[in-house]
């Protein structure tokens, strides 16, 4: 099997998808490579700045590569922080918290919202380097009106998952894989993969 890079230095992402792709015997990240400028991400939607970020680090490193796109979708915020989700406004996520609090006010509850993921897969080859695949999930829940749980990482504290009913930061990771948008994406990458010729990772 080909060597995949995985595109992302985010410790808590680079967890799960080592877990979800532990079958494959030669994962890279990009902490194990030289470092990279970081790509623009100039895409208008969470599949556009997936495919950007596969392309352009497959260029960089040579490597066929997984670039994924996620982020938090709130309907009462017209689907803000949507793509800037790791830019949103707050140092720490604590502080990101407060803002979304903030800019949330008195919108009616629940305030519905849902995690999305896009995962593109480009291999090198040329100039060209061609998108080989893509795909997206999503898992919908509501935003909790305070952070509940020290599990998982990002927004996950205000994330409630109605079926649990708990947050995201209240379940271990095998819970949140199961029904995550992450753990979704990546599933069907992996019966892609499965089904795919070792010819076309190479």
């Amino acid at each position: 099997m080909a060597p995949l890079l995985i595109a992302t230095t985010n410790a808590g992402k680079i967890r799960e998808i080592r877990h979800l792709l532990a079958h494959w015997p030669d994962l890279l990240t990009l902490p194990d490579l030289p470092p990279m400028a970081e790509p623009e991400e100039t895409g208008a939607t969470f599949a556009d700045n997936a495919a950007l970020k596969a392309r352009y680090y497959a260029r960089s490193s040579g490597l066929v590569t997984v670039a994924e796109d996620s982020g938090l979708v709130i309907d009462a915020l017209d689907g803000a922080p949507g793509g800037h989700s790791a830019r949103y406004p707050g140092t720490t996520y604590p502080d990101k918290f407060r803002n979304l609090y903030a800019a949330l006010g008195a919108a009616p509850r629940p305030w519905t919202a849902r995690y999305v993921c896009a995962v593109a897969v480009v291999a090198p080859r040329g100039s060209e380097v061609p998108l080989l695949y893509e795909c997206e999930a999503a898992v919908e829940g509501e935003i909790w009106p305070e952070p509940r749980g020290t599990h998982g990482f990002g927004y996950d504290p205000i994330f409630y998952f109605p079926p649990y009913g708990r947050t995201f930061g209240e379940v271990e990771d095998e819970e949140k894989l199961a029904v995550a948008h992450r753990g979704r994406a990546f599933r069907l990458l992996v019966d892609w993969l499965a089904s795919t010729p070792a010819e076309r990772l190479r």
